[in-house]
């Protein structure tokens, strides 16, 4: 069902305006954007990736994404989570070739077991290619989609609970100004307030900081002191991926998660916009943007990349629906990828402000696979559709830690919304009776 008051075409608004939205979706997708080689860099001791790097793959990968799936899905692809326990598998390897091996080499071993698992994304697009999405959807309807989507959102809210509890006042700000414009902003200001929740609560932060004011735990609520020591332009430190059997073992089957999550990052959008983006331009399609994507950030020694709920979110709120808007924030993140200065001070926000943010995206998303259950008509009357569902909400939520198993000699984590995509699609395919046809205007 499109949503008539959506905008499809940005360039009805103007470029300055244009430019505001793309900057409205870099903030949205900033922080977990960085937090992933952050993360990646304590597992090998300081000598791991970069964040220059990351914000590189990030807007080149989405370019990429939109390439092959014909400019048409207002997807951005930022850095995935699903990846860190591979990361840290591997920094800890210390048998074979790994015994004497340095941290650096060792992740140019992980980013090429990266690469590997974006390739297999290239497989399972075949398949779809061959049979059909519509014989492949027939295992993904709105009653298997819909909770996965919600469960996207509510996966994601001890995160924005956690981010916020640092800094309340600076939170609730955030938050405030962003339903104030959302509601009663007028024009321009309706469509961009995330961006002026961010900007109104950094305001607050400066003057909250001069005035000697901290945050719950003590610490300063504004730190310069990276932004002062970076450089103003450098190069990115891109550290090309090698090949070993035991780190692509370590790597390559996490892609198993990430594209289950990818087809539930798909549903979302398409929920979203009003549009079947998993028929056209087709599951198959973005299958392999993805992958394409995730194997080229692998290739430079960069995070994964997946699409991005934060700016789902972000859609939802603003009601613009252009891909061009996402391909304007991948193109600032490229840009800030070679100044390290300003991707330093954009690090500099308060995790209150993120997590103040976050409160409604990560809300919208759920709420969003709510609307693809009502507007399919998901008839919970019956109990296989019951059951279906609820299996998927316990299972996306109650596995915080994901699931994870032993293969020979290889750890395997499962996060809990891969699990709740296999459970889902099982349950879908095992119990009798259906009553969802998946054609081009569902």
């Amino acid at each position: 069902m499109n949503d008539t008051n959506s905008i499809k075409d940005a360039r009805s608004l103007g470029l300055p305006r244009m430019l505001l939205l793309g900057l409205q979706h870099m903030f949205a997708m900033f922080g977990a954007t960085i937090l992933v080689p952050i993360l990646v860099d304590s597992y090998f001791h300081g000598e791991g990736m970069s964040v220059q790097v990351t914000l590189f793959a990030a807007g080149f990968g989405t370019l990429l994404f939109h390439l092959i799936s014909k400019w048409k899905v207002p997807a951005f692809l930022g850095s995935s989570f699903a990846f860190l326990g591979g990361f840290a598998t591997v920094a800890n390897l210390n048998t074979g070739i790994y015994a004497d091996m340095s941290m650096p080499e060792k992740l140019s071993y992980a980013c090429g077991g990266i690469v590997v698992a974006g390739s297999l994304y290239f497989v399972l697009a075949l398949i779809i290619r061959v049979v059909g999405v519509k014989k492949v959807m027939r295992f993904l309807p709105p009653v298997v989609t819909g909770p996965i989507i919600i469960c996207i959102g509510l996966s994601l809210a001890p995160s924005a609970v956690s981010s916020a509890s640092s800094n309340w006042i600076l939170a609730l700000i955030a938050f405030c100004v962003i339903v104030y414009f959302n509601i009663w902003g007028k024009g321009m200001l309706q469509i961009v307030p995330i961006l002026l929740g961010v900007v109104i609560s950094y305001a607050a932060a400066v003057v909250m900081h001069s005035m000697g004011m901290t945050n719950a735990d003590g610490s300063a609520i504004l730190n310069f002191s990276e932004v002062a020591a970076a450089k103003a332009v450098a190069i990115q430190p891109f550290t090309f991926c090698k090949f070993d059997l035991t780190a692509i073992l370590v790597m390559a089957p996490i892609a198993i998660a990430t594209m289950m999550e990818h087809i539930g990052g798909i549903s979302a959008i398409s929920a979203t916009v009003g549009e079947n983006f998993i028929d056209e331009p087709g599951l198959h399609r973005t299958l392999m943007g993805d992958g394409l994507a995730t194997a080229f950030a692998g290739a430079i020694g960069g995070p994964a990349n997946t699409t991005y709920g934060e700016n789902t979110g972000v859609l939802e709120l603003s009601k613009v629906h252009d891909p061009r808007v996402i391909r304007i924030a991948a193109i600032y993140a490229i840009i800030l990828s070679f100044s390290p200065k300003i991707a330093e001070l954009f690090a500099s926000l308060p995790t209150a402000i993120i997590g103040g943010v976050s409160f409604i995206l990560y809300g919208m998303i759920s709420a969003i696979g709510m609307r693809n259950v009502i507007e399919n008509n998901v008839d919970f009357t019956k109990s296989r559709n019951l059951i279906i569902a609820a299996v998927i909400l316990v299972t996306g939520l109650g596995f915080s830690e994901g699931l994870t198993f032993t293969v020979g000699s290889t750890s395997i984590t499962l996060t809990s919304l891969a699990l709740a995509a296999i459970f889902g699609i099982l349950l879908n395919a095992i119990l009798p009776g259906r009553d969802y046809d998946f054609t081009l205007n569902n």
